[in-house]
């Protein structure tokens, strides 16, 4: 008998890819207790017995949906971090911009979503990202840019916090958010700004 025969059918990555992107929308748009596996399966194009096959249940297969989010850039030494604290908060805006995914952020933060799910979601997506803003402003710090006994802590949550606080008002996103955050920040904690951004509106 041929060996792929023996092992069973290959699993094929497009469906896998094709649920995974249906289950994110989905707890986007209905919470995690709003999943349901027979609604994911039929807009994915697939059964709920290949749903199993995969995946031993909703908590799995939400898990596994957030572990393909996973930001997997890294920290890296900036010489000017200021324009590193610009650039990291453009991508954030970005991100956070995208169809479903400022929902997902209230999906996570109810009670009723899976432990697991929520704690992938922390280790994969939100710690990332603190730890390069973390990176940044510590290098400000080292190279006398802010000031020493800076609250970085703080200073860390108001970076991607002023985001969140802006949607849940409903009010508009501010013309070169990004600048004019992480010059607020920066300021905050001791620094100059460049010139050209002092008056920026």
């Amino acid at each position: 008998m041929d060996a792929n025969a023996r092992k069973g059918r290959a699993r094929d990555s497009a469906i896998d890819a094709r649920i995974l992107d249906v289950v994110s929308r989905h707890l986007s748009l209905y919470g995690y207790v709003g999943v349901s596996l027979a609604a994911v399966a039929e807009e994915a194009g697939t059964t709920r017995q290949a749903l199993y096959r995969r995946w031993p249940g909703k908590a799995e297969l939400a898990a596994a949906a957030v572990a393909a989010m996973e930001d997997k850039r890294q920290a890296e030494p900036a010489d000017d971090p200021f324009t590193a604290l610009v650039a990291e908060l453009t991508d954030f805006q970005q991100g956070v911009s995208r169809p479903g995914r400022l929902s997902l952020v209230g999906t996570m933060l109810q009670e009723t979503t899976d432990p697991d799910v929520l704690a992938r979601y922390r280790a994969r997506v939100i710690a990332p990202r603190r730890r390069r803003l973390l990176a940044i402003l510590e290098r400000a710090r080292q190279l006398g840019r802010i000031s020493p006994d800076a609250d970085l802590e703080v200073a860390l949550t108001m970076c991607t916090g002023a985001w969140y606080g802006r949607a849940l008002a409903g009010a508009e996103v501010p013309p070169h958010w990004p600048e004019r955050t992480a010059a607020l920040v920066w300021r905050a904690l001791g620094g100059d700004v460049p010139p050209s951004l002092s008056d920026l509106r």
